[in-house]
């Protein structure tokens, strides 16, 4: 591997900084999403079954012991439970703020990583393609045959590097379009849950 890096060139060295970046974005992102799943569907009908017999402290325990931004907005909601439907709206969605950039936390570099690989891999056939034609004009001046043992480093490097970069591209958009997809369907069962409590909770006042 160390030997491949080498003769990559120089361009081998941030493409290799890139994938070190996207695996541990990925497992950051994967572990941390992993981590915020719950069943919704069991947690609103506890929270409902709560708040219906007026056990707001209950509720808001529930809240506490369970992981994930929808608990989160959905004890914002329960601590207003004594204000309009408004104040509750307002307040689930100013938390609803501060949960989805958590959410989406280091995607954007991920998808940086994932258009400049490629980019970079070009780079360094480019580079490549120079040091060979540079080596073909040197033997020509000196009036020297070129053989194909000369062109050979410059070609290993323009091919490298363009390998690499696909490598460590190619898996990096096929994660972020997941987790952004991961992202979506928690967006979503923040909206349904944070919809559900305000009816809920304006039912009860």
């Amino acid at each position: 591997m160390l030997e491949f890096i080498q003769k990559g060139g120089p361009v081998m060295y941030p493409i290799l900084l890139c994938s070190v970046l996207a695996f541990a974005i990925i497992i950051d992102r994967l572990y941390h999403l992993y981590r915020a799943k719950i069943d919704t569907n069991d947690f609103m009908n506890n929270i409902e079954i709560t708040i219906k017999r007026n056990r707001i402290a209950e509720a808001i325990k529930i809240c506490d012991k369970t992981p994930g931004p929808i608990s989160h907005i959905i004890k914002s909601g329960i601590l207003k439970h004594d204000r309009s439907r408004q104040e509750i709206r307002e307040s689930i969605e100013d938390a609803g703020h501060q949960e989805v950039p958590r959410l989406e936390k280091h995607l954007s570099l991920l998808a940086t990583i994932a258009h400049i690989s490629p980019l970079l891999g070009l780079l360094g056939t480019v580079t490549g393609m120079v040091r060979a034609f540079q080596i073909i004009q040197e033997k020509s001046v000196s009036f020297n045959p070129v053989s194909p043992g000369d062109l050979a480093g410059g070609i290993w490097e323009a091919l490298l590097t363009t390998v690499a970069g696909l490598i460590v591209a190619i898996p990096t958009v096929v994660a972020y379009n997941y987790l952004v997809n991961r992202v979506g369907e928690f967006v979503l069962e923040m909206e349904r849950s944070a919809t559900e409590v305000i009816n809920i909770l304006s039912q009860r006042v």
